[in-house]
């Protein structure tokens, strides 16, 4: 129970912030911010769940010296975990925001913005989201700095897979922009994108979501292994990559872009090659 207590503070930040967002955005029937409120929810939640003790002493118990140590002064570990997610989010955030931007909003939203209990609980699934996927990284946060491992073998691991999958990531989402601009310029007139890391991949961008999840789970790991966590703290973890495996392979990734090209590509026999 008191491992739970400690991710208490954390939940409530997850919550607190997308219902704030609700809120404001659920009455405007605006789906712009969605993606940014998301990005948002895990850089709040994921200094909170690191900073959280500091604050507590300050704010809560009234102690006159108590301050904000700067980030060197945690654990490897935690300094990199923390610097991790921090990165992949602002960088995803900022991306899908001017993306939904650009096209004057979110079509997967045109009809729940306007069922305003319906569009609620999307605020509150994305809650839900932050809280679960960013889970490795709070419950290490949740461990005083001295106590955690010096890396390992299966730390660099790790850092390795993230680093791997977060750049395949960054570069399709490159690719397919520059697809899309040489298109809106005219000079190629193909329906898909089947070049670069599109041509091995439907959805390279997920497959890089995935890896970089499972990578900062396995760089979580030793420390979730230490007598302050449950047993078996590592692998409740491990719902971190296998939530984000599932949605973005059932729910809310592959499966409405795949309906999409149907619809758009169906009649075209390079469409169906390209998807065998």
């Amino acid at each position: 129970m008191p491992f739970f207590s400690k991710l208490a503070p954390t939940l409530v930040s997850a919550y607190g912030l997308q219902m704030v967002l609700a809120a404001i955005f659920v009455p405007q029937k605006n789906e712009m911010y969605y993606d940014l409120g998301g990005a948002a929810g895990f850089v709040s939640t994921t200094l909170l769940s690191l900073y959280y003790p500091h604050l507590k002493a300050k704010f809560w118990d009234h102690k006159p010296f108590a301050s904000l140590p700067p980030m060197t002064s945690f654990a490897p570990r935690q300094i990199v975990l923390n610097l991790a997610i921090i990165a992949w989010t602002t960088r995803l955030g900022s991306f899908l925001f001017a993306r939904a931007k650009k096209a004057g909003g979110d079509s997967r939203f045109d009809k729940v913005k306007h069922q305003p209990t319906t569009f609620t609980a999307f605020w509150m699934v994305q809650a839900t989201w932050v809280f679960l996927v960013g889970l490795p990284v709070y419950m290490v946060n949740t461990l005083p700095p001295p106590a955690h491992s010096r890396l390992g073998p299966l730390d660099y691991l790790g850092l390795a897979v993230f680093a791997g999958s977060w750049m395949f990531e960054i570069v399709a989402d490159h690719q397919k922009s520059a697809w899309r601009r040489a298109k809106d310029r005219k000079e190629h007139d193909e329906k898909f994108i089947t070049t670069g890391l599109w041509g091995i991949s439907r959805h390279p961008n997920y497959v890089g979501e995935v890896g970089l999840w499972t990578g900062l789970w396995l760089l979580a790991g030793q420390s979730l292994r230490t007598p302050s966590f449950p047993r078996g703290a590592w692998l409740m973890a491990g719902v971190s990559p296998l939530l984000t495996w599932y949605l973005v392979r059932n729910v809310s990734g592959v499966p409405p872009l795949e309906r999409a090209g149907d619809k758009k590509f169906g009649d075209d026999p390079r469409w169906h090659e390209y998807k065998r």
